[in-house]
């Protein structure tokens, strides 16, 4: 078994390799990026304190190892008229995989909702749904959610607002 200087076992070796592959450069230019992905390269070189083509070398490194899987613009959904938010519990009537695999296709194809995550709680998947008002909600719920495969029960909390959204 391996060990810190402390004595400390190390456990995880998916951690250590991925401490071996990210040094302080790299996670300084993933957290530059996330604040802001529209960075030049000259800026970016700039905030980490590399020139120009090392810094493109390690970001397109970083791109084809999966740590940057994109870009992309936030929207203001509130400006868009989108500013309605719940969260869903849901609860199946079948957790077995052909269940699971048929309800995570079916989620795919509701594009008010915004986030799926499937849980180990009392209920099986949480929801982060997406509308105008709760009249659109209620009918997304009955129409849309409710109809979605196994789906047994559903608990609806509304967000009044949202003090945090990275």
């Amino acid at each position: 078994m391996n060990y810190h200087r402390s004595r400390i076992p190390i456990v995880s070796a998916a951690i250590s390799k991925i401490e071996d592959q990210l040094d302080r450069i790299d996670r300084n230019i993933l957290a530059a990026l996330g604040r802001d992905g529209r960075l030049s390269m000259s800026e970016l070189a700039l905030k980490v304190g590399l020139s120009k083509t090392p810094v493109q070398a390690r970001v397109k490194r970083l791109e084809k190892d999966g740590y940057i899987r994109g870009y992309r613009a936030i929207i203001d959904r509130e400006r868009m008229g989108e500013g309605h938010v719940a969260f869903v519990q849901v609860k199946l009537s079948d957790t077995r995989s052909a269940a699971l695999d048929a309800f995570n296709r079916a989620v795919q194809g509701v594009p008010e909702i915004e986030q799926c995550h499937m849980m180990a709680s009392s209920f099986d998947y949480l929801l982060k749904v997406r509308t105008t008002d709760i009249a659109a909600y209620r009918r997304v719920l009955g129409e849309r959610i409710s109809a979605l495969p196994h789906v047994a029960q559903t608990s609806t909390f509304v967000a009044m607002e949202t003090v945090k959204d990275r």
